[in-house]
């Protein structure tokens, strides 16, 4: 099942970990705009922890997070939308700015990337809209684990 989020400004982390596990999930910094709430496509689900929208918010679905810790966040949303590891696609979208990312060619990224990673490493990523350049770092092989740990 596709599932597509909205986070609040008090949840930065999870939206960056919800970009990981790939899935579209936009993310409002500004503490002022309630535009951010009424312009909310019907289809994306709300996280927040802001306890005044959990009564008031009736536009769409909507997550209250309860946790401080962004794992047992995560945990939260997963087993509330009944989330499954084949809805999982991770490292497909931008940490940046939530667009989807494509396999580039080694070539292309030359002089793009520091020298040590382009000589050591043989596939890359690309954002599609701000062109960020992703490559498997030790970072992934952290993250993958404690993706596991989420769905085991």
């Amino acid at each position: 099942m596709d599932y597509c989020f909205a986070a609040d400004r008090t949840l930065g982390k999870l939206a960056k970990w919800l970009r990981i596990l790939g899935f579209d999930t936009i993310f409002e910094l500004d503490a002022s705009n309630n535009l951010f709430y009424e312009r909310l496509e019907p289809e994306r689900v709300l996280l927040t922890r802001i306890a005044k929208l959990r009564d008031c918010y009736t536009a769409g679905k909507m997550v209250f997070i309860e946790a401080d810790d962004v794992f047992a966040q995560l945990r939260q949303v997963v087993d509330e939308l009944a989330i499954a590891r084949k809805d999982v696609r991770v490292f497909s979208m931008c940490l940046q700015c939530n667009s989807s990312i494509i396999g580039v060619d080694k070539q292309a990224v030359y002089g793009l990337v520091p020298d040590y990673i382009w000589q050591s490493h043989d596939e890359f990523h690309r954002c599609r809209q701000c062109e960020r350049i992703y490559w498997a770092g030790s970072h992934v092989e952290k993250s993958m684990e404690k993706i596991e740990r989420l769905f085991s």
